[in-house]
């Protein structure tokens, strides 16, 4: 026999499909020494689904509410209302009411409650729901409460909920609604109480928000409430808010806003031993359920009104009650090292412009890449350790210097950090993570960047190259032969050669060579001749550069494609299993796979987000770049690829002319305009080469991929996995050993799936420290317009256009004129960059790929604009002034 009730002491952690989110926190709080929770019981989702499930026009609404997106709001309302209305006008069986009377006579009819929504999918460790479904306070009655029990399953339907679950991905007809009755509180006062601050995200700092009456009031927003910050055991600010209402109970059932008399409006709602005495029970709340907590509380007499005047005393002392606690499921997790000492965390991905989550296979080549640095994982990303760098003196100036030049952002919010002198002061000295003579940073870098520089020759660079294409030849050779476990420790070798790749003195002197030639000319055109961003023209089509090129390169497939509309037509619904053999089905079809064929031999290593191995690249995934060639089409005539880079050619030469003629008319003109003619020589020759360590770097991820998928292979027939995708959520180690012992255990696998599509939603912080806080910086805006979105200038000009808002570059459908608004670009980005106009990233600084791409193409362009996928609506008209460093929406 199904129990259609469970009172609050017999529930425990097993019962979430039954009583659901609220219903079981509550259960473990009502069991936890010296908290008070109001005594109650759950209606369970067995009620719910005898309800529902015998249904056959509910069952018959949900079918088509489940076929609907979230964004059909019209649809989802009227489908919506219908099931409300059906749910609430069924009648309660006999049996089960007769239950929950049964349960309500032990509480004491005569008595007000509170009625809760508690739902399956609700106060989750990783999804919170809360305020989807409906509460009732102070029912009085058991027709009343039986009436309001039917609202609360009908409420599983309000709009916003339907809404919710589908943007979050949860199937209407397996979330489940239990409901809590609850003796009433009648508060002197109430609130909300986070154990982690909601602002800052400290789990150190415990955030109040306190008013007068029902809590209600703060929920939905109705009042301003008081705010206390409490840091072990010592408050650490105080808001007094002006508070004109409060929500209060009726005698008779239900609730009534009423003024508060002027004399109380500004008086603190709790005393300090209150605010410290409720900090306790948070904290022990916090500690029971393993995570920081987002709590409902109030201060009462207890069960019955007192007059709002009333003071406690010893006879009649006012008591804490928590009526709901659920976690706070907004924070970033933090790595996991509870060494008890404070630490500082900066986003690898920032600096990567790979702000999106990263499989733990792909976390472990990162990782073995970066082995002299010591990495953390939390949230699906990684952050290197800034600790030991930020307590020495020396180390605060090297990260300072190194990390603006990628992302300003980042450098403002450290910045910020080194000036709170306590929690310098309590940081832990050691070993640093960034210093001269780590790979990257070797002090003879800028020895080879000065020889380079009085080189001045081209071939140098093609040098470079030249080794690399040979290297890569050789690897593929080796690793054909290599497999089983020997695999692994082939590629741990060749890693060696990855890293001299990456960090070449000679390869990266001759970046330095043309990074210190762009800041030469830029500084000293806009101190001889007022001309800000001058390099930013002169660096267009510049030779050498993989990345512009491989966007120039696509113009010539699409010219291919432009032939042939059944081409055309197939390119709109392609898929990617069987690509190039429908493609050989069709008119042009061979020489349009010729064409794309040589490309993707090519580039076809690349794809959006590649630092991460597991990311699909466009060898495995061609139709990711249909897309774009489909817009080539659109916005261009053919032969467009000698013409663009004819183009910027030809303005680099006349804005070089320009400012030669300028310089020679000022006094030392002569001496300046060589100089700089040396700097501009200087600019080409090298500037381009930025792109290519990375290029390289994904060459290598490439083979390395296709040999560990081979060996996925071998493990999808011995049946150790069921799918090749599967070694993408071991480590490397991991997958080493499971190739070693033909066995691993599935269950780890299943998990870190189910932790990736939480981690996908998390917005990871540039800056963050072991006690949570997330570190922003910020702008100084006094130069920009009113109501301008603040950024860093990286590709001079102005531009005006309608924005498109592109999260993937899948989705890319670019007209004519159309700026492209997104959160970070990477090279694969750069295909789309053909066609747009103007360029607004979130993340990103100066030397970035999207940066350096913008320059050479002519765009106008602006980074590091916080939330501008957010803020900037996708057709909007902006105006993007890449000179100055804002965005206007107009």
């Amino acid at each position: 026999m199904n129990s259609y009730v469970l009172g609050f002491q017999e529930i425990d952690k097993t019962k979430l499909m039954v009583v659901g989110g609220k219903g079981l926190n509550l259960g473990e709080l009502s069991r936890l020494e010296g908290i008070r929770v109001p005594e109650g019981f759950c209606v369970t989702t067995e009620a719910y689904k005898r309800i529902t499930g015998n249904n056959r026009e509910v069952a018959a609404l949900l079918d088509r509410l489940s076929s609907l997106k979230a964004e059909d709001r019209e649809k989802i309302g009227e489908i919506s209302a219908k099931l409300r209305k059906v749910i609430e006008e069924t009648d309660i069986p006999g049996d089960m009411e007769e239950e929950i009377l049964r349960h309500l006579s032990k509480l004491g009819r005569e008595n007000a409650y509170a009625v809760r929504s508690s739902a399956t999918a609700e106060d989750l460790p990783l999804a919170s729901f809360a305020g989807q479904q409906d509460t009732y306070l102070n029912i009085k009655g058991k027709d009343a409460i039986l009436q309001h029990i039917s609202k609360c399953w009908a409420s599983l339907f309000t709009d916003r909920a339907v809404i919710y679950r589908a943007q979050n991905g949860f199937d209407h007809r397996k979330v489940y609604l239990s409901v809590v009755i609850q003796r009433m509180v009648f508060p002197r006062a109430s609130g909300i109480m986070f154990t982690a601050d909601p602002i800052t995200s400290n789990r150190m700092v415990l955030s109040i928000d306190a008013g007068f009456g029902l809590g209600e009031a703060l929920v939905s927003g109705l009042v301003n409430a008081d705010i206390y910050k409490v840091r072990e055991g010592r408050i650490v600010h105080k808001k007094i808010s002006a508070k004109k209402l409060a929500l209060h109970a009726l005698k008779d059932g239900g609730t009534e806003e009423r003024e508060i008399e002027p004399g109380r409006q500004n008086m603190q709602v709790l005393t300090d031993e209150q605010i410290l005495q409720l900090e306790n029970i948070g904290r022990r709340i916090e500690q029971y359920f393993g995570c920081p907590q987002d709590i409902e509380w109030c201060v009462s007499w207890g069960h019955s009104p007192e007059p709002e005047d009333s003071q406690p005393d010893e006879a009649n002392p006012l008591s804490f009650f928590v009526v709901q606690s659920r976690p706070i499921t907004t924070l970033y997790p933090l790595p996991d090292l509870n060494d008890e000492k404070n630490h500082v965390y900066m986003s690898f991905g920032h600096q990567q412009m790979m702000t999106e989550v990263i499989k733990p296979l792909g976390m472990s080549f990162l990782q073995l890449l970066s082995d002299d640095f010591p990495i953390r994982e939390a949230g699906g990303r990684l952050f290197m350790e800034l600790t030991h760098d930020l307590a020495s003196p020396i180390g605060r100036k090297i990260v300072l210097g190194t990390v603006g030049r990628n992302d300003p952002l980042m450098q403002n919010a450290i910045l910020n950090l080194t000036k709170r002198k306590a929690f310098m002061k309590s940081l832990p000295r050691g070993k640093r993570s960034i210093s001269m003579g780590r790979e990257g940073l070797s002090w003879s870098i800028p020895i080879q960047a000065i020889k380079l520089y009085r080189k001045n020759d081209a071939g140098i660079i093609q040098n470079l190259i030249s080794r690399n294409e040979a290297s890569i030849r050789e690897l593929r050779q080796r690793i054909a032969g290599v497999s089983g476990e020997e695999l692994f420790d082939f590629i741990l070798q060749d890693y060696k050669q990855l890293k001299e790749v990456m960090y070449h003195p000679v390869s990266m002197g001759a970046i330095m060579a043309g990074v210190y030639a762009s800041g030469w000319i830029n500084k000293n055109m806009e101190k001889w001749l007022g001309e800000k961003s001058a390099a930013d023209t002169l660096t267009q089509s510049v030779a050498n550069n993989v990345t512009s090129e491989m966007g120039l390169a696509l113009l010539d497939v699409s010219d291919v494609v432009r032939q042939y509309p059944e081409v055309i037509e197939y390119f709109h619904h392609a898929g990617d299993e069987t690509f190039f053999e429908d493609l050989a089905e069709l008119e042009g079809g061979n020489a349009v796979g010729r064409s794309l064929g040589a490309y993707l031999e090519k580039y076809g290593m690349r794809c959006s987000g590649e630092i991460d191995i597991t990311r699909p690249r466009w060898n495995e995934q061609p139709t990711a770049l249909l897309p774009m060639i489909l817009s080539n089409i659109k916005n261009f005539e053919p032969n467009a690829r000698s013409v663009k880079f004819q183009q910027g050619r030809l303005e680099a030469q006349q804005k070089e002319q320009e400012l030669l003629n300028r310089l020679a008319q000022l006094p030392g003109g002569k001496q300046k305009a060589k100089k700089t003619k040396k700097m501009i020589s200087v600019l080409r020759n090298y500037i381009g080469y930025r792109e290519y360590p990375k290029y390289a770097f994904i060459q290598r991820y490439w083979i390395y991929k296709q040999a560990l998928l081979k060996e996925a292979g071998r493990l999808v027939q011995k049946g150790v996995i069921r799918e090749k995708e599967d070694i993408y959520y071991l480590s490397f180690e991991e997958l080493r050993e499971a190739v070693r012992a033909n066995r691993v255990d599935y269950s780890i696998i299943a998990g870190r799936k189910e932790e990736y599509e939480v981690y996908e939603k998390l917005t990871p912080p540039r800056v963050m420290t072991s006690e949570g806080e997330v570190l922003s910086g910020e702008y100084n805006t006094g130069n920009i317009p009113r109501n301008a979105l603040a950024g860093i200038p990286v590709s001079s000009g102005v531009i005006q256009g309608r924005a498109r808002v592109v999260l993937r570059m899948a989705d890319a459908d670019i007209e004519d004129g159309d700026i492209l608004v997104t959160k970070f670009t990477d090279p694969s980005w750069t295909p789309v960059f053909v066609s747009v106009k103007g360029l607004v990233t979130e993340v990103g600084g100066l030397m970035t790929h999207g940066a350096v791409i913008a320059r050479e193409y002519g765009l106008p362009a602006v980074v590091s604009v916080e939330n501008a996928t957010r803020l900037i609506k996708d057709g909007q008209q902006i105006r993007v002034n890449g000179t100055e460093g804002y965005v206007e929406v107009l």
